[in-house]
Order: C-alpha cells, then sequence, then structure tokens
C-alpha cells in the first residue's frame, strides 16, 4: 500500500484543487493520500467527494503554524473533528495573522521597486483560503522579479529577507494539546529541516511526547539519510509514530513528486488506532481500511 500523508492543494499555497490532487494522487498510483493544508480545513469535503469516485483513501489533515522555543515548527494533524470550536478559533487567529501581514509585505516590496499589489496577488492565488508568503513568491515570479518561490524567499521572503514581517502563530505545546482534545493525532512535520532541529532535540521531543505529540515525519525530503536513521530512533525510543511524505505543493515546489516519499502501512494502522482510541471517526473516504 502506497501512503502519502502530507500533501497541499490550492486552497492554500499548492497549485491543484482538492479533488484534481486527490485524482492525481490516485493516477500516480497512490492508494492513501493525507491532505494537509496550512492552517485550514476548507479543502476536506471536496476532497473527500473526489476521493469517493477515485476509490482512494483520504486522511483528512492540516499543516498548523505553530512556534517552540522561538523558532517556527510546522505540526500536522491529522483527523480533528471539524466542529471542534477551540481548535478552529485558533486556527482562525493564525490565518487572520496570515492575511493581516500581508499588505506590510506588499508594501515592501514597492518600497524596493516592485509593483506588488493587492490586486495583482488576488489574480495569482484566486482559489486559495489561507494566503502566505508562496503567493506573495508566485507574484514576484509573475512580475519578473525573480525566477522561481525558492530565489524569492531567499532573496526577499526568508525570516531574515527585507520584506519579511512577523506573524501570529501558535504555541506548540497548546496546540498538540488543542488537537488531542479535538480527537485528532499530532505529527510533527520535517522536524529536523528548515532550522528546528536545534529546538527539537530528543529531550524536547520527549516533552512534547508528554504533551500529545503521537509521531515525526521522518522520510521528508528536507531530511538526509543520516538525519533520518537518528530521527527514527530517537522515534523508537520515544515510542513515536513514523512518518513519510512527499509535501507536494504542485508545481509550486519542484521536486516533491506525490510519492517520492510515503509512510508505512503499519504506522499509518498507528494513527488510525489512536484517533479510534480518541473517539475520532477513520474511515477514510474512498478506502475502508479497518
Amino acid at each position: 500500500m502506497t501512503i502519502d500523508l502530507h500533501t497541499h492543494s490550492s486552497v492554500s499555497d499548492g497549485t491543484t484543487s482538492p479533488a484534481d490532487l486527490v485524482r492525481a494522487a490516485a493516477a500516480a498510483g497512490l492508494e492513501v493520500i493525507g491532505l494537509t493544508d496550512h492552517d485550514t480545513t476548507a479543502g476536506w469535503d471536496e476532497a473527500a467527494t473526489a476521493a469517493q469516485e477515485a476509490g482512494i483513501g483520504l486522511v483528512r489533515g492540516i499543516e498548523v503554524s505553530t512556534r517552540h522555543r522561538g523558532r517556527g515548527v510546522h505540526l500536522l494533524a491529522y483527523l480533528t473533528d471539524p466542529g471542534d470550536q477551540p481548535l478552529q478559533a485558533e486556527l482562525g487567529r493564525i490565518v487572520a495573522g496570515r492575511e493581516e501581514r500581508v499588505p506590510s509585505m506588499l508594501a515592501r516590496l514597492r518600497e524596493l521597486g516592485i509593483p506588488a499589489t493587492e490586486e495583482a496577488l488576488a489574480e495569482v492565488s484566486p482559489d486559495n483560503r489561507v494566503t502566505g508568503r508562496p503567493h506573495i513568491a508566485d507574484l514576484l515570479v509573475r512580475l519578473g522579479a525573480v525566477k522561481d518561490r525558492d530565489e524569492a524567499f531567499a532573496r526577499y521572503l526568508a525570516d531574515d529577507g527585507p520584506a519579511f514581517v512577523d506573524r501570529y502563530a501558535a504555541d506548540l505545546v497548546a496546540m498538540i494539546e488543542l488537537v488531542t482534545a479535538a480527537r485528532g493525532v499530532a505529527v510533527i512535520a520535517h522536524p529536523w529541516g528548515r532550522g528546528s532541529a536545534s529546538v527539537l532535540d530528543e529531550a524536547a521531543l520527549a516533552e512534547l511526547a508528554g504533551a500529545g505529540l503521537a509521531g515525526v515525519e521522518v522520510d521528508h525530503l528536507d531530511h538526509d539519510a543520516t538525519t533520518r536513521a537518528e530521527l527514527r530512533a530517537i522515534a523508537a525510543r520515544l515510542d513515536l509514530i513514523v512518518t513519510g511524505a512527499s509535501d507536494h505543493h504542485g508545481a509550486g515546489k519542484v521536486g516533491h513528486a506525490l510519492g517520492c516519499e510515503t509512510t508505512a502501512p503499519d504506522q499509518l494502522e498507528l494513527i488510525l488506532g489512536r484517533a479510534a482510541a480518541l473517539g475520532s471517526p477513520t474511515s477514510l473516504a474512498g478506502k475502508e481500511l479497518r
């Protein structure tokens, strides 16, 4: 069974609609796909309908923006109750933080001589529900200021870049607790990629496991072979679930093809078992695995 548990649609910063993403996953030979748009569940219903039609399993998820010890950490939340009000309220606060900084970032780009306007940005990402730096990066590409998203971040949008503006992100421990209370399963995305290794050592992961963390995403393109081996050993010692995924964003992220990294079936079973123990439905739309 081929399982990819971390992908993005055009609802957040992917370039493919939820339905087309599911159909592409089926065409690529995946049997289960996790839709984990940033800070929103808005694509779940569309993806579930497409999964039923395609006969592919769908794991409903969210990639939540959090902060821990001063660093950004992304948390994958699987199979949460979409009607859980405390979780939805915090997601709303995160999305508002994203939206509120966009005019300031565009203003900074204009100060640098780049004609970045809100109207132009809306044309670049008309379908998204969560506006973020990748959409501004796409605008920079369209304006000819950079050749791709990577260059946009490197020159303008990275945390130390001239157009960067900080925003609200949830406390990681508090978010793990919210996800668990919403009957979901919390897994840290690419924990040792993008500078997060310094705040997510074994001691920190042990503390987070005590707060309800269920797993870590080990098999990710941000992790080399040595990193994966070290993380897998830590996960074994802490009894954490080990996942793997493409982090697919469609055309927005080169080299992250659907299914390029995958999760072992027994690890998905552990996620489903943990969700069931919390009282969450574990039906995966187009495929019954339990």
